[in-house]
């Protein structure tokens, strides 16, 4: 009787495999410093030479980058894979803005699903943080900081959801829309009632996933995305008008 040969992996492969997939999972997020190459041998008990090599198979892929003396860092290149092709398309069509708020209504919506159902205590833990940051920074007044914590609340519920391909296109769609409705974003902040509504927002969808609440928590995030993109329409025909009238003073 024969039998077939047992094919083993090579060692650099399975370290790829696990490298991959603490990037996946965000444990390694875009800008991070890999650990030094001697330690990060000894945590996963291989070799050197082994470990140079799965690092080079990232880094031709680009998912890793590595610096002559700077160490080696994970790029962007998941979110940017998606948002490359979009970045120019946005900055010169303005209906689209609506179309990438309407699809992360769904997104949103389904992530926040996710989150109520899955959320781990460490999860929730680091939620509670992002909602104390963002308490702060609506208390404080502070639009820029508001705006960071905004975007780092909603990719904490991202990640929470546990499903990878939430996590990126989340992250992917947060830096679009901050990059190319920044001028009524921060509009949208200053606005006094408007940001003591969004506040409330926020805790709806914060107290669901607490409470593992999926359909609470996916309505929550649907209505705080229609209220956001009706109020966004609201501040552009606004300034569309001051400009009109602008113009007719010259």
């Amino acid at each position: 009787m024969s039998y077939a040969k047992v094919s083993l992996p090579k060692l650099s492969d399975a370290i790829v495999l696990q490298l991959e997939k603490r990037i996946l999972d965000g444990v390694l997020k875009p800008g991070d410093r890999l650990p030094p190459e001697r330690q990060l041998a000894e945590e996963f008990g291989v070799s050197r030479p082994s470990l140079r090599e799965a690092i080079q198979q990232l880094v031709s892929r680009g998912l890793l980058s590595s610096r002559q003396g700077g160490g080696t860092w994970v790029t962007d290149r998941l979110e940017t894979a998606l948002s490359d092709p979009w970045e120019r398309l946005l900055g010169q069509h303005e209906e689209l803005r609506e179309d990438l708020l309407e699809f992360r209504r769904v997104l949103e919506g389904a992530v926040a699903r996710g989150a109520a159902s899955r959320a781990t205590p460490a999860d929730l833990a680091r939620l509670e943080i992002c909602v104390e940051n963002l308490q702060q920074a609506y208390r404080g007044g502070d639009l820029n900081r508001q705006a960071e914590a905004d975007v780092a609340f909603h990719q904490a519920v991202a990640e929470a959801s546990h499903n990878v391909l939430f996590a990126h296109l989340s992250g992917s769609l947060l830096a679009m829309l901050h990059r190319h409705v920044q001028d009524n974003i921060a509009n949208l902040f200053a606005a006094g009632e408007v940001a003591e509504a969004l506040r409330q927002q926020h805790l709806a969808i914060w107290r669901a996933i607490r409470d593992g609440e999926p359909d609470a928590a996916q309505q929550a995030a649907e209505e705080h995305l229609d209220f956001v993109a009706v109020t966004l329409q609201h501040l552009q025909r606004q300034s569309q008008r001051q400009q009109r009238a602008s113009l007719r003073l010259r």
